[in-house]
């Protein structure tokens, strides 16, 4: 039995198909875009359509651009010895927050899943080794999360790149700033034992 009018049902599903969004959620969200003002839902509308038009990946690292190079790539003050390998486009937000990294990066758009039938010609993994192939790269960075998948992601990519003169590294991952050793896990502790460096 349907609780509200159809559009109302149909905009909520579509809410709900959104990651981490649930059914109350959803009808939380709804019910704010039926209470705006009509030109404010237009308006949010038009963002979403023209989001959807206007923005594209950069032919060089597979970025979200506004068509053409993305600014990282189109910068000439970026280091282009270096490339930060990340599974999301998000991930180059979070490294960038960092303001520790200047050099360019190379978005995958995903990682190896068999579970979720991702395999590696599903990913953007080509284009990384076209770019490495030229001979201007002198190291690549593995910044996919330290999880099955990630782990998987970077130790494929890492011996597709084992031909090629690079240095190949991993993103070193441990306790994280303000933890507490009791609360890590056995695995956190050991990356972190091993990841180890003179003070």
């Amino acid at each position: 039995m349907e609780y509200f009018p159809a559009p109302l049902e149909k905009l909520v599903e579509q809410f709900a198909r959104l990651p981490g969004i649930g059914g109350k959620s959803a009808q939380r969200l709804a019910f704010f875009i039926l209470g705006l003002p009509e030109e404010e839902a237009q308006a949010f509308a038009s963002a979403i359509m023209d989001a959807k038009r206007g923005v594209t990946c950069c032919p060089v690292c597979q970025n979200f651009t506004a068509g053409g190079l993305c600014p990282i790539c189109a910068s000439p003050k970026r280091d282009g010895s270096t490339i930060c390998v990340v599974a999301d486009p998000r991930d180059v937000a979070a490294v960038e927050r960092s303001r520790e990294y200047n050099g360019h990066y190379h978005v995958l758009h995903g990682v190896i899943s068999p579970m979720n039938h991702v395999g590696p010609d599903d990913l953007s993994i080509k284009p990384l080794l076209e770019r490495v192939a030229k001979g201007d790269v002198a190291e690549v960075i593995m910044a996919t999360n330290p999880d099955t998948e990630g782990e998987a992601t970077a130790m494929y990519i890492a011996r597709l790149l084992k031909p090629f003169d690079v240095r190949v590294t991993r993103l070193a991952y441990g306790i994280p700033v303000g933890g507490h050793l009791e609360f890590a896990d056995d695995a956190t502790l050991m990356r972190a034992l091993e990841g180890r460096r003179e003070m």
